[in-house]
This record gives structure tokens, sequence and C-alpha cells, in this order.
């Protein structure tokens, strides 16, 4: 059921971009991988949120969940190789995977150990985060800086924004965050839009539906969406369930922002899919039959290493994991 359920998915992915993928391969604009999809359970196949950008040269990370660095090793990406990591927002799913991406890059990696600051941007609390990470791996720091490790490599450089506006901007490849709504608990939840070369990427963050992600997306080669959705029978008889639906985006509600975004590719990403009081997960059929009553566009249904490939005229390329 499974298989046929991502076959389904699939079909809709290229609706619209492989019909004009060009006959010549060429070099991407803007490579984007989904290196994990879920959100807090400890899933195997569905890691925690984090989305990989490669463009102009740069190696760009979007959260780091549970699992982002055995993601990147699989792509043969060192976390040496970082340019920066940026942060939606402070919540444990998107930041629990940070110790193993800072220190697994400093200490080890297939291209040698890290020798510049991990340099970390996100919203408020980002520098206290940084800081305290530091504190609580001082004595392992230690010891691999008298094994003739580069201290500098071991500094976390952190930034903070509290506001929409350019937080990147290197040789052409600029990053530029925007608040969102994530639930009156969440002081400060960010979403990001990437742009090289006329190129655009946009992650949505975690968001309820948001005129700001519209703002930022409409025209978009690649929007990243996330999603909450559960069976009508758990969301009625759990609090809890309607609670996490609440601070995040609906199948309906998403597909009403594709629609009027009209993004080259919409692609879901960080599946919330509660089940609290003994009910199970909503299966992904439910998911794309809500999407598609409000949206009739490109969607793909991201898994964990779902790749796209933005080429120079604005074709977006799928490339789906293999088994």
């Amino acid at each position: 059921m499974r298989l046929l359920l991502l076959a389904f998915a699939c079909l809709f992915s290229l609706q619209g971009a492989a019909l004009a993928r060009p006959a010549a391969a060429e070099e991407p604009v803007i490579t984007v991988t989904l290196l994990g999809t879920g959100a807090p359970p400890p899933l195997a196949d569905r890691f925690g949120p984090a989305t990989l950008v490669q463009a102009g040269g740069q190696t760009l990370l979007f959260d780091a969940g549970r699992g982002s660095t055995i993601r990147l090793w699989q792509l043969a990406v060192p976390g040496s190789a970082l340019t920066a990591t940026f942060l939606t927002h402070l919540h444990s799913d998107h930041v629990v995977g940070l110790p193993d991406l800072w220190l697994t890059g400093w200490v080890r990696g297939p291209h040698g150990a890290r020798s510049q600051p991990f340099r970390l941007v996100g919203p408020p609390g980002t520098t206290d985060l940084a800081h305290h990470l530091e504190q609580a791996f001082a004595a392992d720091v230690r010891y691999r800086i008298a094994q003739g490790l580069p201290p500098e490599g071991a500094r976390i450089a952190a930034e903070e924004f509290a506001a929409d506006g350019v937080v990147h901007d290197q040789d052409g490849v600029r990053v530029t965050a925007f608040r969102v709504d994530h639930g009156r608990a969440v002081d400060h939840a960010f979403g990001f839009r990437i742009d090289y070369q006329g190129r655009s990427v946009v992650i949505s963050g975690d968001a309820r539906p948001s005129d700001s992600v519209l703002r930022f997306a409409t025209g978009a080669d690649l929007l990243i969406h996330e999603v909450a959705f559960a069976t009508d029978e758990a969301e009625a008889s759990a609090p809890g369930v309607a609670l996490i639906l609440d601070t995040h985006t609906r199948p309906r509600e998403a597909g009403r922002i594709f629609a009027t975004a009209r993004p080259t590719m919409a692609a879901y990403s960080h599946f919330a899919r509660p089940a609290q009081g003994g009910f199970a997960p909503a299966p992904l059929s439910e998911l794309i039959a809500q999407t598609r009553e409000t949206y009739d566009g490109p969607l793909t249904i991201g898994e964990d290493l779902t790749a796209f490939d933005i080429s120079a005229e604005g074709v977006v390329t799928v490339r789906t994991p293999r088994p």
C-alpha cells in the first residue's frame, strides 16, 4: 500500500515539471534535499526536520532535527562543509541534532575536520542555545583539542535575528527570513526564502496558514511547506490532536496556499500526524485527497532524501530516494 501511495504522489510531483525537462542534463542552479521530513516521533524512515540547500558553491542547512548528520553523511556532504545552519524556531525537534552536527563536523569527516567556527543563525534564544551547548560539551572539546584538533573549529559563531530581513548575503546567494505564526506559545517562528541567479526556494517553517508565506512564496520555483493532519475521529476525540493541528497547517489550508502562490513545484515536508488516544495516524492518501480539494498543481509528497534540482530556466526536477 505504501508503494502505491508513493507512486501516486510521484505522479503528481512530475505534473508540469518533468514535461519541461531539457533534453541534455545541465548543472542545476539550486539543489534542495529533504534530509528529514518527520516531526517529534522518532521514526526510522522520517528523521527530524532538516533541509539542505546547495547553491553558488555554498551548502546551507535549514533546521537540524534528529539524524541530520546521518543524512548528510549518506549524501557524502561532510558537516565541515556547511556554510551556515539556519533555525526556523527553537522547538526541540528542530534543534536536537545540533550537537551531533556541530561536533561531528569538527571531529571527523571525509575531507577532514572543520577548522572554522560553526556558523549558526536563528531567532532570539539561539545565542543562549549555542553558549550552553559549548558549556555542556566543554570536557569533550578540551580532550579533543589536546589530541590535536583545531580549537577554532569547536567554536559556535551564533547570530540572531528578530524580524523580517536578509540574514545571509554572500556571492549572490541571499537568504531572507520572514515571521510566521506557530501559535501563541511560540514567540519567534520564521520561514526562509533562498534566492540565487533568479531562482528561488521558500521553506515555510512551522506555521499556521500565513499571509507572510504567501507574500514570499508567490511565484517561487519551489515551495516546501509543513503539514499536519489526523483522522476525523482522532481530532474529535483526542484534545491533544486538535491542539497540534491548530498550530500547524492542515492539507486543505496548504492547498489554498499552493493554489494562490502557484510555485513551479509545491512540496510537503515535516509531516505532523498526531495519533493520541489510541488512534492510528492518518494515511498519506488522505493527505493527498484533502490537498487536491483546493489545489490542482504540481505536488511532491516529500520523503527523507527526496531532492529537487532547479535549472536556470526554472525547471524543477524531482529525484526520489532509492529504496
